[in-house]
């Protein structure tokens, strides 16, 4: 997990059936090039494995559930959403699940993921509330995962996993100006031992640890410098480790994008090596690219930039794979790796019956309250998200609809109100961290009510429409619509204009709620989810 400002902080279910929209955005028209950002989407903290000629890629996503997302490639151009790691954000602390509190920009950082060829398992490690580091286990990748450990007397800050060539497992972690190394024990499952094996005056984020050849190599990153180094050891895991800068400065390939950060690196079978960033781009959030890597005559590697800037286009890794569209219809006839919960769900409250049906869950007027709001990251730089609702079975004081979530929100909604029902946008939702940094999230505004139309019958499509290119070349606002038919959308309400502050971290998604403020009994059934570049 990237902190910007170091003085302001210290810090499943399958793919839907759908049908494709529009095409992935990476490739060029020329077959041997492809653009970056290669996901336009909010996939910060990015860690890489290549099995064998597959690519997985995973991610951060804090209060979200499940968490840990896992992508895969055959081209690392392409992408696709597979599953989670971290089916559940089981923690120990009830705010993971809305209950007694909330748990926003907590929960998973930035984590590891890895392959061990001599068992045959997946192994997932992280550090959640700078407490207890947590291992998760999976014999396939797309399959079953399941809390194998907790390492609680030591946090593996910002840690990545490397599996040596012996077998042997390491964690390379942050804390401080420190780096340090730990042993794991023969299963992956609890440490043997850990030392420091660096140590300077600047801070140390999303680390991750390497082996080539006989070499050891620590990537590391300053956030206050804006500057990823590397580390070298010729003597083993511990050390000792030279430093070399890696990136320092460079311009962002994304048009309006901020500084780029916490870097992985992954071979191609043919032996080619790569490094994927992220690039700030808020509202969007903190946003993937891509380039190569060499090596010198002494083993160091170096970056591929022309007059320190991220170039937009680079030759293809491999020959292009092209994979299932970020776009496209979803009918609910199962809930997909690429949708997530805000916190972890109620699982008695939502069921899958000719579309996603959502039983009210919590009793609340606070949108950032309610349990069972289901999120959808936004496919850059322009996008919509429509849903049809049916709304026959709510009841007095529900509220229902489609929202752009984050700090500052905004959503249009149905209200039920005795036995009548009127569309709503409400603007003006707001959370502050109460600490005056990026931690303990609470809501300073409920919203307020811009504007209504009546409504009849018992469905209704709500739309919202987003800019989430950097403030620098965007309008960073979301506009909302409603339509009777399916074809004509009358706009309703003002426009949301979208915070771009870093500190809440997660960039901005679609979500999807139902939430009752006098009691519970009503539901709403999702009858499908359109996701449509603007």
């Amino acid at each position: 997990m990237f902190l910007f400002h170091v003085s302001l902080a210290l810090l499943a279910l399958r793919l839907v059936s759908a049908v494709a929209v529009g095409g992935k955005p990476s490739v060029n028209a020329r077959a041997d090039t492809f653009n970056n950002p290669v996901v336009w989407e909010d996939l910060a903290d990015v860690d890489l494995l290549r099995v064998n000629d597959t690519f997985y890629y995973s991610a951060s996503t804090m209060h979200f559930s499940p968490g840990a997302p896992i992508l895969r490639s055959y081209d690392l151009v392409n992408w696709e959403y597979i599953g989670h790691s971290v089916p559940s954000l089981d923690f120990g602390d009830s705010k993971y699940s809305l209950d007694g509190g909330t748990a926003y920009i907590r929960g998973i950082w930035a984590s590891t993921l890895r392959f061990r060829p001599s068992n045959g398992k997946y192994y997932w490690v992280g550090c959640i509330d700078f407490w207890h580091s947590f291992i998760y286990t999976a014999d396939e990748i797309d399959g079953e995962w399941t809390q194998a450990s907790s390492i609680g007397n030591n946090c593996y800050y910002d840690c990545g996993l490397l599996i040596d060539d012996d077998d042997k497992m390491y964690v390379v972690y942050g804390g401080g100006t420190d780096i340090s190394v730990a042993q794991l024990s023969d299963d992956g499952l609890s440490e043997v031992s850990h030392q420091v094996v660096y140590t300077s005056d600047i801070s140390r984020e999303g680390n991750r640890l390497y082996k080539r050849g006989s070499n050891y190599y620590i990537i590391t990153d300053d956030p206050s410098a804006g500057t990823e180094y590397i580390l070298k050891s010729t003597s083993g895991p511990f050390g000792p480790y030279e430093r070399r800068t890696l990136v320092a400065g460079v311009g962002s390939p994304i048009n309006g994008g901020g500084s780029l950060a916490q870097g992985a690196f992954v071979d191609t079978p043919a032996g080619d090596w790569w490094y994927m960033a992220f690039s700030w781009a808020y509202p969007a959030g903190r946003i993937p690219v891509l380039s190569p890597i060499t090596w010198d005559d002494d083993d160091w590697p170096e970056t591929e930039f022309t007059n320190n800037q991220w170039a937009s286009s680079y030759p293809l890794p491999l020959p292009a794979r092209p994979l299932q569209s970020f776009t496209g219809v979803d009918n609910f006839t199962s809930i997909g790796p690429e949708w997530e919960w805000n916190h972890n769900p109620d699982t008695s409250s939502f069921e899958l019956n000719e579309g996603l049906v959502l039983r009210t869950a919590s009793v609340t007027t606070d949108l950032y309250a309610a349990k069972n709001t289901i999120t959808h990251r936004i496919l850059g730089p322009k996008a919509s998200g429509t849903i049809l609702l049916d709304i026959s079975a709510m009841t007095d004081g529900d509220r229902a609809g489609i929202s752009m979530f984050r700090q500052i929100s905004a959503y249009i909604g149905v209200k039920q109100t005795g036995n009548t029902r009127q569309l709503v946008m409400v603007n003006g939702l707001d959370m502050i961290s109460s600490s005056g940094g990026t931690s303990d999230w609470v809501t300073s505004s409920e919203g307020s009510e811009v504007a209504t139309a009546a409504l009849s019958g018992t469905q209704v499509w709500l739309r919202v429409t987003a800019d989430i290119a950097p403030a620098a070349i965007g309008t960073t606002s979301a506009t909302f619509s409603y339509s009777t038919d399916g074809n004509n959308f009358t706009n309703l309400g003002n426009t949301l204009s979208m915070s771009t502050d870093w500190e809440f971290f997660m960039g901005y998604r679609f979500g999807i709620f139902n939430f009752a403020t006098s009691k519970l009994g009503g539901s709403v059934t999702v009858k499908s989810f359109v996701h449509a570049s603007a």
